[in-house]
């Protein structure tokens, strides 16, 4: 079973290049993120005449985020249960389903802005609401993983130049102590480091050249029980979706199973 995350910058923009990785890849299950469409907007015929389904928690703007699957799609949460508000409104970042043998979560963790922000306080405390509301899961015997864009780096090796980021989001202690409280809960980093090259970073920024200098970031990630670690037969960062015109700036993040 190959289960994949990532974070399209527009599911509309991205339409032909989801579709044909889709097809190329084989995957069968997909976290998607930053989905930038209502719910209405989605484009749930093109996947399904492809052979997938899809739980979409989407209000348009810059969020949103999606489980693709042909593999099943039962017992759908949408939204973080407990989660915080910011500026009054629920943001639409998490939905899980059940997919065949496995449970998924895809997650759209908020990006902070900066230091002392209402939004980097909201960030923490959003994740204080992401552990609790998997604790069940990650703990159980099932296969089960929390897939997404977390918006921090783990450490200082998950970022070119940790010199660049000093004083800014994403690589904060706060950060990573939170994504530690989660791991804690019984979850592991199943893609390990190194895989098949040096740094597999999962996001480059547009500007300034930085994905053919490779000034990454590794905040793309996929969070996964004993279970699920368990049955992990491989995994990859496919850089070769970054490339090329009407690419995101993240690329997929793939990992096969055993189940």
């Amino acid at each position: 079973m190959r289960i994949a995350t990532w974070n399209v910058n527009s599911i509309t923009a991205r339409l032909p290049r989801l579709l044909a990785w889709l097809e190329a890849s084989g995957t069968d299950v997909l976290c998607v993120q930053e989905t930038k469409t209502t719910a209405e907007g989605f484009p749930t015929e093109a996947l399904r005449e492809l052979g997938y389904e899809a739980a979409v928690n989407a209000t348009g703007r810059w969020n949103g985020v999606a489980v693709i699957s042909r593999a099943g799609l039962d017992d759908v949460v949408t939204g973080l249960p407990g989660g915080p508000l910011y500026e009054g409104v629920e943001e639409p970042r998490a939905v899980a389903a059940t997919c065949g043998p496995v449970r998924v979560w895809s997650v759209y963790v908020p990006n902070g802005r900066e230091i002392g922000h209402e939004h980097y306080a909201y960030k923490l405390q959003w994740f204080e609401a992401l552990k609790a509301a998997v604790l069940g899961d990650a703990q159980g015997s099932r296969p089960f993983a929390v897939l997404g864009d977390y918006n921090v780096a783990p450490t200082d090796e998950d970022v070119w130049d940790p010199a660049v980021f000093e004083g800014a989001t994403h690589v904060t202690p706060p950060e990573r102590a939170a994504l530690a409280d989660l791991r804690a809960a019984g979850l592991h980093d199943v893609v390990p480091r190194p895989l098949k090259y040096d740094r597999p970073y999962t996001y480059w920024d547009y500007r300034q050249l930085a994905f053919p200098k490779n000034r990454g970031m590794r905040i793309d990630l996929v969070y996964g029980n004993a279970a699920f670690q368990k049955a992990v037969g491989d995994s990859y960062v496919d850089r070769e979706e970054r490339k090329g015109k009407g690419a995101s700036d993240h690329a997929p993040v793939v990992v096969d199973l055993d189940v």
